[in-house]
């Protein structure tokens, strides 16, 4: 659980140029697959045209067009025509970050008792170079409520934890911070801000810091916009002294004034940081766990199959990250090689690639950590992602394997009935055309019989209804599970009776169906790991 300080992350990020040559060991399709993933991030909804990619990187669209193959082919985007969506599937690269840390995993579970005792939005934050990136969020639902997401980076002078953190910086750290100032006063290199009508001088900062070594706390008095404000307290590593991250309560001001945060939340946020603090210092070592083995040899085979589309120098390095976990925080040269079943040259070139893209650090022990910066990675927008939205793209596919109709649902509070959340119609005249948002009796339903668990539908891991809510419809549905198993959701496909009997639609609709909700729960597993996915 280090502190992070404003050296430790390359100046493009965060506004400061020019940007440091590329070593002549780092791997360039790397470099470049890092780009592709940092612009999409970066766009509305994670989503860039492949021309629109090609303008925003300066890369040949070629180039564009193989860099996006290979993300596709690991499931980390989706290619829908034109178009490159970022995938769920690619939060296991921030995920293996925030297992390292551990932090979350500790210390989430106070934070959101917090915000509910408050009814006020909680936040942890980290350093990252002159900036703090979000690694924890427990947000109030409001018509007035907050956007920022997991993995966002906000500069520092425009928050409250920011001040905690720059108590520890160097002269080398308030110098890059300098610097990135006179490159970017407004801010625009810092997508989850506005940009500052009227940036601050420096001193206001350098006297914010100073108050918050005194005071142990900090303020955000509508620094980030008008009507935002939030109170900050430092959880202190228990080995280093220093703040391993810092929680926030963040309110607006028609409910606290920025004075009114410190004298009524403040002594409450004090009292869960010491109990985030004994967490920490009383928190067992994770449970062992045997180590990676060969997590790339995958890549040779996608390369066989998939020629020079396929770039295994670019699969290969990004798979690298992946072999850092909680048991694991830092790795040596040769336990990654080990992890990656890649050779020891590979994995050095992989590791100098990211460690000049800011993404991993070498400590004095010879060994490798990741960064915060590994958040940039398409974990903000993936980080709001529902399981509607996890599963459409599987239920477009569904559709168009089968040619029938395909819907995902879940059970209502009252157990009574089920709610169409997402669904992908047939290319037939007729088909099952129910509306998102409509609601049915679920004994009547093959998805409700697999949500209510039903004894038939239970042991068979299927439910079938022919022609029961409706005359001439047949409908075969199976569960969705969560990460603990639970099952959370169904999957159907429904038909017309004339098309297909009760025995072929076990046949033939069955297994691309269970298939379907396999893919759907493989990427609801990546997703939910440090945050809850909504149902709806």
């Amino acid at each position: 659980m280090p502190a992070h300080t404003a050296h430790d992350t390359p100046h493009d990020e965060s506004g400061t140029a020019p940007v440091a040559q590329a070593p002549a060991e780092a791997v360039t399709p790397l470099l470049r697959g890092i780009a592709v993933l940092r612009h999409l991030t970066d766009a509305d909804a994670g989503t860039l045209s492949l021309s629109g990619l090609e303008k925003a990187t300066g890369l040949a669209r070629s180039t564009v067009d193989r860099v996006t193959a290979t993300l596709a082919r690991m499931g980390y985007v989706r290619l829908d025509g034109r178009d490159v969506t970022l995938a769920p599937r690619l939060t296991e690269l921030g995920n293996a970050y925030l297992a390292a840390l551990r932090l979350p995993a500790l210390l989430s579970a106070h934070a959101d008792a917090l915000a509910d005792a408050l009814d006020e939005s909680v936040s942890l934050a980290v350093a990252d170079g002159d900036g703090i990136r979000f690694i924890h969020q427990a947000t109030r639902r409001r018509a007035m409520s907050l956007s920022f997401r997991i993995g966002d980076l906000l500069p520092a002078e425009r928050t409250a934890p920011g001040p905690l953190f720059a108590t520890r910086w160097t002269d080398a750290d308030w110098h890059h911070w300098r610097a990135r100032r006179r490159a970017d006063p407004r801010h625009h290199t810092f997508p989850a801000v506005p940009p500052a009508e009227v940036p601050a001088p420096d001193a206001d900062f350098e006297h914010r810091t100073a108050r918050a070594a005194a005071d142990g706390w900090s303020l955000d008095d509508q620094l980030i916009e008008p009507g935002l404000v939030a109170v900050s307290a430092p959880v202190h590593d228990p080995r280093t002294g220093a703040p391993a991250c810092v929680a926030s309560v963040v309110s607006h001001t028609s409910r606290h004034t920025a004075d009114d945060l410190r004298a009524t939340l403040l002594p409450r946020l004090r009292e869960a940081v010491r109990s985030m603090e004994h967490t920490l210092r009383t928190a067992p070592p994770p449970r062992p766990t045997p180590p990676p083995a060969d997590l790339a040899t995958w890549t040779g085979a996608s390369k066989q199959e998939l020629g020079r589309d396929f770039v295994e120098s670019l699969a290969r390095g990004l798979t690298v990250l992946t072999a850092f976990d909680e048991n694991r925080p830092a790795l040596t040269l040769s336990e990654v090689a080990r992890a990656t079943g890649l050779s020891r040259a590979t994995a050095r070139r992989a590791l100098i690639t990211h460690e000049h893209a800011g993404l991993v650090r070498r400590g004095p022990d010879h060994t490798f950590t990741l960064t915060p910066r590994v958040l940039s990675l398409g974990f903000p927008p993936l980080s709001r992602t529902s399981l509607p939205q996890i599963a459409q793209p599987h239920l477009t596919a569904l559709a168009a394997r089968v040619h029938e109709s395909a819907a995902l649902a879940v059970l209502s509070d009252s157990g009574e009935e089920i709610q169409y959340t997402a669904r992908a119609a047939a290319d037939r005249v007729l088909s099952a055309r129910i509306a998102v948002g409509t609601r049915l009796p679920a004994h009547a339903t093959a998805l409700g019989r697999v949500l209510l668990a039903l004894p038939e539908a239970h042991a068979a891991g299927y439910a079938l209804v022919d022609e029961e809510l409706e005359a001439g419809l047949r409908s075969l549905a199976v569960p969705v599970h969560d990460r603990a198993g639970h099952v959370v959701a169904a999957v159907d496909v429904a038909l017309h009776a004339a098309r297909r009997t009760a025995r072929a639609c076990v046949t033939d609709i069955l297994p691309p169906l269970r298939e379907t909700a396999a893919h759907i729960e493989t990427d609801l597993r990546v997703a939910s790991r440090f945050r809850p996915v909504p149902l709806t």
